[in-house]
């Protein structure tokens, strides 16, 4: 209907203003606080899976939980090592993401042909925008802007360069900090978006004004951007000339140098290693198992089908 396509309109426009106040592509685990025990929970079961429903006695929380440990343990040695948590949780963390992409290639493959062309894709996303398209910007948001920008991450996607994009190419397309061939693209995206100027550089003045609304740009600092023009200085102008290249824009949106699952794993490890041998048996992680779990119930039939992909 025209009223849930004005619906589904104001909702894009406003996820592209949230998503505007945060560039890092390399997300945390949970949007649970780090170290608290929901961010272990989806971390360790997926954001899927670790839905708070109804409690479970413990008895049973922790049977269920030793089925998935024995999903956890690869080599079958009774020992879990850091790097299986590792191993386990990119796995939980990738499963949404696979079963999001294949969810959207079905909606978008409108004559079911096991591939996505472009405009099959635009017209499927775009279709009812096409009058607003074709118009100048309004408020400040061009929908032209925002279909172009598509269209080049989409034949970025496109890796056989073929016109259309089969499943994975269109998971490329829907998640590419995923994707190592994504990654200059997406940048580019970023670019685009905060150089103002279009000098090829990112000052500071438009590296805050991204964060910032012209609000809260009037009056005292807030604490939090003075604490990001320190990062900008310290961490983000790696040449320290004052501005961000290419580089240094995609440093910034993909970091490298920190894992969130080798972390998370490093955690769960120290909180559950009782006999300090730098790994964990399975009666340790039953002993903590609300570390990993809690008392909460998932729809664990469906998890432990799921786990036989792992």
């Amino acid at each position: 209907t025209m009223k849930g396509l004005m619906v589904l309109l104001m909702c894009t426009v406003a996820f592209a203003a949230v998503a505007k106040k945060e560039r890092v592509l390399d997300q945390k685990l949970s949007d649970k606080e780090p170290g608290s025990p929901d961010y272990d929970h989806e971390a360790f079961l997926g954001k899927d899976q670790a839905q708070e429903h109804d409690e479970l006695p413990e008895e049973e929380s922790k049977r269920r939980l030793g089925i998935i440990v024995d999903q956890v343990d690869k080599d079958g040695d009774q020992n879990i090592t850091e790097q299986e948590l590792v191993d386990w949780i990119k796995f939980t963390q990738k499963r949404y993401i696979r079963e999001d992409s294949n969810k959207q290639f079905l909606q978008h493959d409108t004559n079911k042909d096991g591939k996505i062309e472009w405009d099959e894709y635009k017209e499927a996303t775009y279709g009812f925008m096409e009058e607003q398209a074709n118009q100048d910007e309004e408020d400040g948001f061009s929908y032209k802007k925002m279909i172009d920008r598509d269209h080049k991450r989409f034949q970025a996607a496109d890796g056989d360069k073929n016109g259309n994009c089969n499943e994975e190419e269109f998971r490329a397309f829907l998640h590419p900090e995923e994707y190592d061939h994504m990654k200059e693209i997406v940048t580019k995206e970023t670019m685009d978006d905060i150089d103002k100027n279009s000098d090829g550089f990112v000052d500071l003045k438009e590296y805050i004004g991204d964060m910032i609304s012209e609000d809260e740009s009037e009056g005292e600092k807030p604490d939090w951007v003075v604490v990001e023009e320190q990062q900008f200085h310290e961490h983000r102008d790696k040449d320290k000339d004052g501005k961000l290249n290419l580089e240094e824009v995609r440093d910034w949106i993909m970091p490298s140098d920190y894992d969130h699952a080798v972390a998370e794993a490093k955690h769960l490890v120290h909180e559950s290693d009782d006999d300090k041998d730098g790994s964990l048996s399975k009666e340790e992680i039953l002993a903590h198992h609300d570390k990993f779990v809690g008392s909460q119930a998932t729809d664990w039939g469906e998890a432990l089908k799921r786990h036989d992909e792992f």
